[in-house]
């Protein structure tokens, strides 16, 4: 089935002159022993476009190619392009000029301009747009946010730059994506959607992005060299909202088989983003090859060593072929090969081997990293290899082995715990300050923004710093639109950021001018959910709606938090407040995008203070009060599905949809949208959702979501626990995973457009919560 965005494919050959020599010597070193030569009898590369593109030349972070003494030129039709898709209505009063000065090292932008002629100067096309993105902030006073814009109120001629002003990065490093985005924002959307996240990524001021879509490609296209079919492999691949993990090495084949025509359709797709980001003079961040193999791999080439790696959340891992293997860099080199191919080259590469317990067996780690590196510099002579920080990872025996000038390690746990310190940890290794902020995609608002601003300048600051980035890696993107604007503000603001003033500010440009009411909204919020301490958590607890059903519930997803993180009534009184923003302010997407996630942030709330109730009612047996508190409980889910039916971010509708676009016939169809389902729900098979506990994992209150799973899954336990107190017996056993399986396989539709009124539907959740007075 076609769709919108893709372009035809035109196939070329490889150009061998063109590839590094070392690779190219790697290459036409001779196949694997008992493998099929690369190129004889391989498939046919048709529908991918295979033009080798020049190596990119060395580059500053950011990608914008720089050379000594020559002026930083670039094509600004990228950059006007994405400009016009962002500001349609005033795009053409901004004038954008390369930053033509070879001296300064940083990426920089300089805004001036008289009323409707607006200059923008800038080091690349991307940092221009970050200039655009700062005057409408801070002059012209709207938002364009992730998601919701209040755009509608700029005049039509746009307000003059009171005086010149020029911002610098103050870190190289403005990296975006986390290895799960892919999978939890959206696994199937469209190129449109894809470039709307590049501009404001670019708007936003970030330089650096993991592209994965078709990053199977290569191991589907590298592997056939080195015994396995094209039939084994589209076994062994996932569908691609399993993906993420699958390139983590945690899992293959669930939700597959793929087709070969979907692996080459996205293949085109995660090109396309890399040369989008290329046209910004942005740096598209690869997957790199460390060494994960199908089943067999070493008896099917001889003098090969594979170490199983065992178990992750019940699901077999894929084996690990050791670097120090001489299959080892011929499999590296025919992946790198294919992968430029279809992406190109870049000069930044992610890779996480033993990511989440896997296991080393007799491999020497540091000389199976420096082997990593090797490939990796072989086939991008030079390339920055990022890894991420995350639990024991990297350790000590894998920097050791490495030039960790040539590593950025992606913290993720900068605003997690405390006491860290991460130049002693990682011995002066570059990093980048990270966020992990959002698990699974879940709707629950908040972040520990406060974190951010205590740490990031003095962790910058501080002799012998080896902090050289930031790092922005919720697992899934677009939720928290105050959090993605704050946090990549500390890489453009020269001095502190004092968090009280920054939230007042965003208030305002949020919905486009001044309001009290606003204010005071965002100032609740500010104190309560985006206030939150480290030590233990950097996200806030989700929603008992969303909860597998019981009567002592604490949290939906396994390793969410059980509790609150804040005091509730601060969301409870933003509700009050958004309800009485001024009625020209209201028909912004902002607005009704806050006023819907409030609303039901509320609710949520309300769902910890409710169940406790009903618990009290059936064990004290009062059949009256049960009843009226669960018929409570299930109002409340129809107004929360109501109130989310009403904005397009919290539709199940576009979720699934998305996937069965990418379906050539029904059965495709059909398996895409499993794919889509279950890792909303079941996440992986029976094993893997209750022993390895990932049901629930990547709940989220979204409209269709709520009405077809979360609702008759509370309704079926409430109704057992009502016969149970009729009848003076036990509750009758249910098995949840049967229930949430069944959910995952039907292929019901759902709207994809929003219905009902925002405010309307607020104002009545609002009329049925308890007062904030009475809200703890």
């Amino acid at each position: 089935m076609p769709r919108s965005g893709r372009r035809p494919a035109v196939p070329r050959p490889l150009a061998l002159a063109a590839l590094p020599a070392a690779l190219l010597a790697l290459i036409c070193a001779g196949p694997a022993p008992a493998a099929t030569a690369p190129g004889a009898g391989s498939p046919a590369r048709a529908g991918v476009t295979t033009d080798a593109r020049p190596a990119v030349r060395a580059l500053v972070p950011g990608g914008a190619p720089r050379s000594p003494g020559r002026a930083r030129a670039f094509d600004l039709a990228p950059a006007r392009a994405a400009l016009e898709r962002l500001l349609p209505r005033h795009g053409g009063q901004f004038t954008l000029v390369p930053d033509t000065d070879t001296t300064a090292g940083a990426d920089t932008f300089t805004v001036s301009g008289t009323a409707g002629a607006i200059t923008v100067r800038g080091s690349t096309g991307a940092t221009l747009l970050t200039g655009v993105g700062w005057y409408l902030q801070h002059v012209a006073g709207v938002d364009i946010g992730w998601p919701g814009d209040s755009l509608g109120m700029l005049p039509a001629r746009l307000p003059a730059v009171p005086a010149p002003v020029t911002r610098s990065a103050q870190v190289p490093h403005r990296y975006a994506l986390n290895d799960t985005d892919d999978g939890y924002s959206g696994p199937y959307r469209s190129f449109e959607e894809h470039q709307r996240q590049i501009d404001l990524l670019a708007l936003h001021g970030i330089n650096e992005v993991f592209v994965q879509v078709g990053a199977e490609y290569p191991y589907y296209r590298a592997l056939q060299g080195f015994g396995y079919s094209a039939e084994e492999l589209r076994q062994w691949i996932p569908g691609p909202a399993h993906q993420s993990w699958w390139l983590l090495q945690n899992l293959s084949g669930f939700g597959g088989p793929v087709t070969e025509r979907l692996m080459r359709e996205r293949a085109e797709l995660g090109g396309r983003i890399a040369e989008q980001l290329r046209g910004l003079g942005m740096t598209p961040v690869l997957p790199g090859y460390f060494g994960t193999v199908p089943p067999g791999f070493a008896a099917r080439n001889p003098g090969s060593a594979t170490v199983p790696q065992g178990d992750w959340a019940g699901f077999d891992r894929p084996d690990w072929l050791d670097p120090a293997s001489p299959a080892f860099g011929k499999l590296a080199a025919a992946y790198y090969a294919e992968q430029r191919e279809v992406f190109g080259d870049s000069t930044m590469y992610r890779m996480s081997p033993l990511h989440e317990g896997g296991r080393t067996g007799s491999v020497d780690v540091g000389a199976a990293a420096g082997a990593i590196q090797g490939a990796l510099h072989a086939a991008h002579p030079g390339a920055l290899w990022a890894v991420l920080g995350w639990q024991d990872d990297p350790t000590a025996e894998l920097l050791a082995g490495v030039d960790t000038s040539k590593l950025l390690i992606l913290d993720g746990l900068s605003d997690r715990y405390n006491r860290l310190d991460r130049e002693t940890r990682w011995g002066g290794t570059p990093y980048a300050m990270g966020t992990i902020y959002n698990f699974g995609g879940h709707t629950t608002v908040g972040a520990n923004s406060s974190v951010w601003i205590e740490r990031f300048g003095p962790w910058r600051d501080k002799a012998g710093s080896a902090l050289a980035g930031i790092a922005y890696l919720p697992e899934a993107t677009g939720t928290n639109p105050a959090a993605f604007d704050l946090f990549t503000d500390l890489a453009w603001e020269h001095g502190p950021i004092d968090q009280r003033a920054w939230f007042a500010d965003f208030a305002a440009r949020r919905y486009g001018r001044p309001d009290a009411e606003a204010a005071a909204a965002w100032e609740e919020l500010r104190t309560g959910p985006y206030s939150t301490s480290s030590g233990l958590w950097s996200e806030s607890q989700d929603s008992l709606f969303t909860a597998r059903p019981g009567l002592t519930a604490a949290g939906a997803a396994y390793w969410s938090p059980k509790s609150m993180r804040y005091q509730a009534g601060s969301v409870r009184r933003a509700l009050d407040h958004l309800l009485k923003v001024d009625p020209a302010l209201r028909a912004s997407s902002a607005y009704r995008f806050d006023l819907v996630d409030t609303a039901r942030q509320a609710l949520a709330n309300h769902s910890r203070v409710l169940l406790p109730k009903i618990k009290a009612a059936y064990e004290a047996k009062d059949l009256t009060r049960f009843r009226a508190l669960t018929a409570e409980w299930q109002d409340g889910m129809r107004k929360l599905d109501a109130v989310t039916g009403s904005d397009p971010a919290f539709l199940l509708g576009n979720w699934l949809s998305g996937a069965r676009s990418w379906g050539g016939d029904r059965a495709e169809q059909d398996r895409y949208e499993y794919d889509a389902r279950s890792l909303l729900s079941v996440w992986g098979r029976r094993s893997t959702s209750e022993a390895g506990f990932l049901h629930d994992y990547a709940n989220r209150e979204w409209s269709g979501l709520i009405s077809e799973l979360y609702a008759p899954r509370w309704e079926r336990y409430f109704a057992s626990l009502d016969e149970a107190l009729v009848r003076g017996t036990a509750p009758r056993e249910i098995d949840w995973h049967a229930f949430e399986a069944e959910w995952a396989g039907r292929t019901t539709r759902h709207p994809s457009r929003p219905a009902g009124d925002p405010y309307r539907l607020a104002e009545a959740i609002a009329r049925a919560l308890p007062s904030a007075a009475a809200t703890r």
